[in-house]
């Protein structure tokens, strides 16, 4: 009988070993690019930059164009402008939340202060239309105008949402897309774009990018209820200290007793991480973990669909592997 193999799909090892000339090429054009003569503004950017992450962003733009073409400069730079957008929202992010923790460090905060990591934030965002402007293609530029401008909505809409225990999963859903999906797929898209994908392609890379940020960032969101906080770089119950209800929370809200949804409210409204326990045992009950993962797997699942109609090549099995990671990862 014949039998159908599964599609292949890379580990994050594999995948990091196929992507690591162009990334050490784009960390390189980063480190060049964030030169200012204002001292301030090289520690700061510096110090968020050098805090490493997986740089996930940019290796999706080069992933993508290496799945429908050959990789030249251009996706270097596009790549380089993703992840300054990304910074600079991080800088901004730990701003708003009054966060003091970042992949194990001090952020730029609890350093230096609010003012300047607006302000070098600021200088990043502007850096990356620099970046921008030097590649003079109309299509690049209204891409990342328009993700840029969706990013800025989700900060807003989420600040909304901030100590209201009233959010349900559409409004989660909603805040995700824009602060973190459109951003995935903006890099995606213009890996294609960039390799001279027809729209057909560039369209089926976009949807594998938003598919991907869903999955991403609900993944995130039930780690901050059971990771562990060293391998995570930051305090597990940061999102109840915030006063963000996510996905596991929002759950167990869902279907908790009178009883428990009236201290699962109170702990939003004030975001009192002394209520933590209560909230983890509410957590518990409901199998809210369980069903948060539930969901973000669904999104993976999508985003490697979203992939059918291209070839088999090495790239593509890293952008299924990427699918299956940040659903599986730890931290």
């Amino acid at each position: 009988m014949n039998t159908i193999s599964p599609p292949a799909r890379l580990d994050l090892p594999a995948i990091q070993a196929l992507a690591a000339g162009d990334m050490a090429a784009i960390d390189a054009l980063i480190r060049d690019r964030l030169a200012s003569d204002v001292v301030l503004i090289n520690q700061v950017a510096e110090h968020i930059v050098s805090a490493g992450g997986k740089r996930l962003r940019p290796m999706l733009v080069m992933l993508a164009g290496r799945a429908t073409g050959t990789i030249g400069a251009e996706h270097h730079q596009l790549a380089a402008i993703v992840e300054f957008i990304h910074t600079s929202t991080l800088l901004h992010d730990d701003v708003v939340d009054e966060s003091d923790l970042r992949r194990g460090r001090s952020t730029a905060n609890a350093i230096w202060g609010n003012a300047a990591s607006v302000l070098v934030g600021d200088f990043l965002y502007s850096r990356s239309f620099q970046l921008m402007v030097e590649l003079d293609r109309m299509p690049v530029m209204r891409i990342l105008a328009d993700t840029t401008n969706r990013i800025a909505e989700g900060e807003v809409l989420q600040l909304l949402h901030v100590r209201n225990p009233d959010t349900d999963e559409a409004a989660y859903l909603n805040v995700i897309e824009r602060k973190t999906a459109v951003l995935f797929a903006a890099g995606t898209r213009l890996g294609a774009l960039a390799s001279g994908a027809d729209e057909v392609t560039q369209q089926a890379l976009y949807d594998y990018g938003m598919q991907l940020g869903y999955a991403f960032q609900i993944a995130d969101d039930v780690l901050d209820y059971s990771g562990d906080a060293d391998a995570l770089g930051k305090n597990l119950g940061d999102d109840l200290a915030e006063g963000k209800a996510t996905l596991p929370l929002i759950h167990a809200m869902a279907q908790a007793t009178p009883e428990v949804q009236a201290r699962l409210r109170e702990a939003i409204e004030t975001g009192n991480i002394d209520a933590l326990p209560d909230v983890l045992a509410a957590i518990d009950a409901a199998g809210s973990l369980d069903y948060s993962r539930a969901r973000a797997f669904e999104y993976a699942e999508a985003a490697e669909r979203a992939l059918a109609g291209l070839g088999d090549n090495d790239a593509v099995a890293a952008l299924r592997g990427l699918a299956r990671y940040a659903v599986e990862r730890g931290h």
